[in-house]
């Protein structure tokens, strides 16, 4: 067996099996219902990132900054999987477009974090 080195969530076998289950379920049943709920999911997610941000912005003190920008980048990584599922299921047109954006946005908040952090 070829070990690589895990460098995404992508790499995660247990990541590969969960989409392909998500992606079977969704196919399985996929109503103009549960079509319009993903989007919800995903615009609620996304409505998130810029809220911590904000949020950890005004607060006074490193903990409670890294608190809201934590919760901002856990948002991130959500919505990249919903974005992905949302492409994987041909619901999404501009995939590549949003994608380069939120990992930009996700480089952009790690160095925000980083350099609130204790040892920075």
């Amino acid at each position: 067996m070829i070990s690589r080195k895990v460098e995404s969530f992508h790499d995660l076998v247990v990541w590969q099996k969960s989409h392909e289950l998500v992606l079977e379920l969704f196919k399985a049943k996929l109503s103009k219902k549960e079509t319009e709920s993903l989007a919800s999911n995903i615009r609620s997610i996304a409505t998130a990132i810029p809220t911590n941000i904000s949020i950890g912005f005004k607060k006074r003190g490193k903990k409670p900054k890294l608190y809201y920008y934590r919760a901002a980048l856990n948002s991130i990584q959500e919505i990249s999987y919903l974005l992905l599922l949302a492409n994987d299921l041909k619901l999404l047109k501009t995939y590549s477009e949003l994608d380069d954006k939120v990992e930009d946005i996700e480089r952009m908040l790690k160095r925000l974090i980083r350099s609130n952090s204790p040892t920075a």
